[in-house]
């Protein structure tokens, strides 16, 4: 597979026409309205990330490798030492909007490193470099998930049921998608997948993302509520999970949409084989397990007041709203990765596949 202008253009996150802002689909407004939003300041971008405009690791990770890049234009005027600086300055806050998202911090640091290696180039060359890195960066993701697909579509058969959380498609990183990545593929070789797709609450990306990207793809899916994942399992309708992951610890412990735990729970008690897809970047081996994982707390009207009318709980009841929860090595059947199926024992393949080239 050869990445083309127009690849890039078709994600949900690329450069503007003119390459002076980083443009994004408003993945909030899904699925009643397509917004295309244009941003160019830290701000903007920092509260895009955080009310989940744009979301999903890999696609939070090609948009801060762009953020970087279109910050950089508005300091062109600098010093080099203050450009330095300054770069630090946002990089530092963009990473603060998610910090559970590992690809948005590796993408930050990696456009850094090139700042500070190249500390001798004067500011314009600089630009033209952190230009053409942020392509990189989304060409890489677009490969990434095209290998990702085919580790994935080996696992599973013509006629599949398969379940899955959250969102890990397109929308959520570049062509293929993650978790979705093999099910789209299939889809282009004649491999027809049915999907159950979890709403997953409380902000409904199965419902709203999933379920859209797939209807859209001409994929066969069914939405179900969150507590429907049972009994699908049960009625032997599911052969196969896969979720996507935020942040992969050295152990294999992984960190997913809030709700994912309990569909890992579930699969192993129906002996349903439970896949995490993601790329090597979303591994950390400097996190020693799940518990070492910071999960980010939301806003509890999300809970009580988000989607409905009217509030669907009085105003004084307590809310608890993580974003994410940890699911257990010992729940996972493997690790799908660009760089191949990682199974058990996790600590030690794990080390393994981040020490290849």
């Amino acid at each position: 597979m050869v990445v083309t202008a127009e690849d890039r253009k078709n994600c949900s996150v690329h450069l503007s026409d003119d390459e002076l802002a980083v443009e994004i689909l408003d993945q909030t407004q899904l699925p009643n309205r397509q917004v295309y939003l244009k941003l160019t300041q830290a701000k903007e971008i920092y509260d895009a990330i955080k009310v989940l405009a744009v979301r999903g690791a890999p696609a939070i990770g090609i948009c801060a490798g762009y953020a970087m890049y279109v910050l950089a234009l508005s300091k062109k005027d600098m010093s080099a030492a203050d450009f330095a600086k300054s770069m630090h300055e946002d990089g530092e806050y963009l990473i603060s909007s998610r910090p559970t998202a590992v690809n948005l911090s590796w993408a930050v640091k990696r456009m850094l490193a090139l700042v500070d290696a190249n500390a001798d180039k004067d500011v314009a060359e600089l630009i033209g470099m952190l230009h053409d890195e942020s392509i990189a960066i989304h060409d890489e993701d677009i490969m990434m998930c095209y290998r990702i697909a085919e580790y994935g579509l080996s696992l599973v058969k013509d006629g599949d049921g398969i379940l899955t959380h959250c969102n890990a498609g397109p929308l959520a990183t570049s062509k293929y998608g993650t978790a979705l990545g093999p099910i789209f593929l299939g889809k282009e070789r004649g491999v027809d997948l049915h999907v159950f797709s979890d709403e997953t609450r409380p902000l409904l990306q199965g419902a709203r993302l999933t379920s859209y990207e797939l209807q859209k793809g001409g994929v066969d899916v069914t939405l179900i509520c969150d507590n429907m994942a049972s009994i699908v399992m049960k009625n032997g309708w599911v052969q196969a999970c896969f979720v996507g992951c935020d942040r992969i610890a050295a152990n294999g412990d992984f960190a997913n949409k809030i709700g994912t735990s309990g569909v890992a729970i579930l699969a192993k008690h129906y002996g349903i084989p439970f896949y995490t897809l993601g790329p090597r970047s979303t591994i950390d081996m400097n996190c020693p397990t799940g518990d070492d994982i910071k999960i980010e707390q939301r806003d509890p009207d999300e809970i009580k007041n988000m989607w409905y009318q009217e509030p669907m709980a009085l105003k004084e009841v307590k809310c608890y709203n993580p974003a994410f929860d940890v699911t257990d090595h010992e729940l996972l059947t493997a690790i799908i990765t660009d760089k191949g199926i990682v199974y058990p024992p996790f600590d030690v393949n794990l080390k393994k596949i981040m020490e290849e080239d």
